[in-house]
């Protein structure tokens, strides 16, 4: 893991917010589309099957297929952006030692300065780098 990663997590958690927005508006756009009615060939059920046309009620293609569109494209980026979420966080978790792990919080999770964590830890702004550049790569 690398700190640029890390780095990403509060606008990851934010972008995350705002991918719920959208597809909230998308959900809300979907329900106001109006119906339209538009005619379809079928046939009778039973010999002799007759063609027919018949009228048909249904939401407005073009649309109704750029919603989806878009709540695809936005569903896909919302998983990308939880697995990294998932990544970092499994990453935070996996560090064994407990003083470690909580710098690691406060600096990447909750985006204290470091001089502010070294407070909280007991350790100086020098301490809390060391330890950040024991764990990662830049």
């Amino acid at each position: 893991m690398d700190k640029k990663t890390l780095k990403q997590y509060r606008p990851l958690k934010r972008e995350q917010e705002m991918i719920e927005k959208k597809l909230d508006k998308l959900e809300e756009r979907k329900e106001t589309v109006p119906a339209v009615y538009g005619k379809v060939k079928g046939s009778a059920p039973e010999f002799p099957y007759i063609e027919t046309h018949m009228t048909v009620a249904m939401w407005e293609p073009k649309r109704m297929d750029s919603i989806d569109r878009q709540r695809i494209i936005n569903e896909k980026r919302k998983d990308q952006v939880n697995a990294l979420l998932i990544e970092i966080e499994e990453f935070i978790a996996d560090i064994p030692d407990s003083t470690h792990r909580q710098i690691f919080e406060m600096v990447f999770l909750d985006g204290k300065t470091q001089q502010e964590v070294g407070e909280s830890v007991g350790y100086s702004k020098g301490r809390v780098s060391q330890i950040i550049s024991q764990y990662v790569k830049d």
